[in-house]
């Protein structure tokens, strides 16, 4: 498994209206373990959520199906992996 964080940039008109989707639909995959966190910029400008997936192509399988990617709120999106090496929340290692 890998990390990808994710930033994306919105189209202001259809946030709103669309925001109560994207919530239950990251707040689905988090219970599911393949979002870490997320949530929007300080500005409103956007958001970054962490995400965990076997590659990049499994990891676009999942966004694409985001309601901000499928209604136009997202006017740019960022994909890069990610290798977290220090936190409280990663697992031990020996």
């Amino acid at each position: 498994m890998a990390w990808f964080l994710v930033e994306i940039r919105y189209v202001q008109e259809k946030l709103e209206d669309v925001r109560p989707r994207h919530r239950k639909f990251l707040s689905d995959l988090a219970e599911q373990g393949v979002v870490a966190l997320g949530g929007p910029l300080g500005d409103g400008s956007g958001g970054i959520s962490l995400y965990q997936a076997d590659d990049e192509a499994a990891l676009l399988e999942i966004i694409n199906q985001d309601p901000y990617h499928l209604e136009g709120v997202v006017a740019e999106r960022i994909v890069r992996e990610f290798k977290p090496v220090i936190g409280a929340w990663l697992p031990q290692q020996s």
